[in-house]
């Protein structure tokens, strides 16, 4: 099992090493007409919450995780973990400290929305003491590929 050095926010000068791991990590998502993401869109949604970042003291910037204070709920989303380094406990990682972020700022409970074509993510995330709460039209913000239909599905746990 991996393991951070460092988790950190993420600054204007984090965007352009945030842009590729993001990307990468999200690359299984060919249902979307482009990457996931790029600079503008970053600096965008920094405006609304902010980014945590992860770290490992041999690769730098392994991990992010998109977090945001919703008056007494906590909400994060586009946890991203190199591929390089998935599946050695970063993503759970990412996912406490988000969780901590929002515990120490009063929040109640964390939010979190999946698409409905990542099946793989609820269970995930089920084992993270998440469950479904219900639904929720999905906006993206990048077009999806023609004929491809999509849902979020709302999960969530107390803090």
């Amino acid at each position: 099992m991996s393991t951070l050095s460092l988790i950190r926010p993420a600054t204007p000068a984090d965007i352009p090493a945030m842009v590729p791991l993001i990307n990468a990590a999200f690359a299984m998502e060919t249902f979307l007409d482009s990457t996931r993401t790029d600079e503008e869109r970053l600096a965008e949604t920094m405006k609304k919450g902010e980014f945590l970042l992860g770290f490992s003291s041999s690769d730098g910037l392994v991990a992010s995780v998109y977090v945001e204070v919703r008056k007494t709920r906590g909400y994060f989303g586009m946890l991203a973990v190199s591929p390089s380094h998935q599946g050695k406990g970063l993503g759970r990682a990412m996912v406490e400290a988000a969780e901590e972020h929002c515990r120490k700022q009063g929040c109640a409970a964390m939010d979190l929305t999946v698409l409905s074509l990542r099946p793989e993510l609820p269970p995930f995330y089920s084992k993270l003491g998440y469950f479904e709460t219900g639904m929720e039209e999905f906006h993206p913000s990048r077009p999806l590929k023609a004929g491809i239909t999509c849902h979020c599905i709302v999960m969530s746990k107390p803090l």
